[in-house]
């Protein structure tokens, strides 16, 4: 039986510390999909599309290097609905510091009682990638700050077409 996980999230851009979650993630499972949520009250920098785009060109290639089918979708309810949906018995989630862990421990715990045959894997960050945060990434590129070295050189072209800068 072919193994199918999730990795939801906004990626809102795709950051480096998402292709570093990518990078174990596809040793994992034998497709990754990656779900994009949908959250009505916030207005995200890209559409649904680009950051559909973005996420095929910069992940399919680590997923296809490790032999590990990508997918993409999009989804606004509840994640492990979402996981339960395409048939995913894993969840991954990237876990950045402490305050990550906590949360999404909390998460974790409430998701496995809605949905007891998805299973929870969390995949620390690497020392390189821990700080990076698509909110913090934002905030960079639109005061005009150089954010190379924490997206894939396609989403800092994206990020500063995105603020004409």
């Amino acid at each position: 039986m072919p193994r199918i996980a999730l990795y939801p999230g906004s990626f809102d851009p795709v950051t480096n510390g998402h292709l570093d979650v990518v990078r174990h993630a596809v040793m994992l499972c034998d497709t990754l999909v990656i779900a994009i949520g949908v959250h009505h009250g916030k207005a995200p920098l890209f559409t649904i599309e680009e950051r559909f785009a973005l996420a095929r060109q910069v992940l399919e290639p680590i997923a296809r290097q490790a032999g590990c089918k990508l997918e993409t979708t999009t989804y606004d309810n509840l994640t492990v609905a979402a996981a339960r949906k395409i048939g995913a018995t894993l969840m991954i989630r990237g876990l950045r510091d402490s305050t990550d862990l906590n949360y999404e421990m909390q998460l974790a715990g409430l998701n496995e009682t809605m949905a007891p045959d998805v299973h929870t894997v969390f995949v620390p960050a690497s020392a390189a990638t821990r700080p990076i945060a698509s909110s913090i990434v934002r905030q960079i590129a639109e005061m005009g700050g150089d954010v190379s070295a924490f997206v894939p050189p396609i989403v800092a072209a994206s990020l500063k077409a995105k603020f004409g800068r």
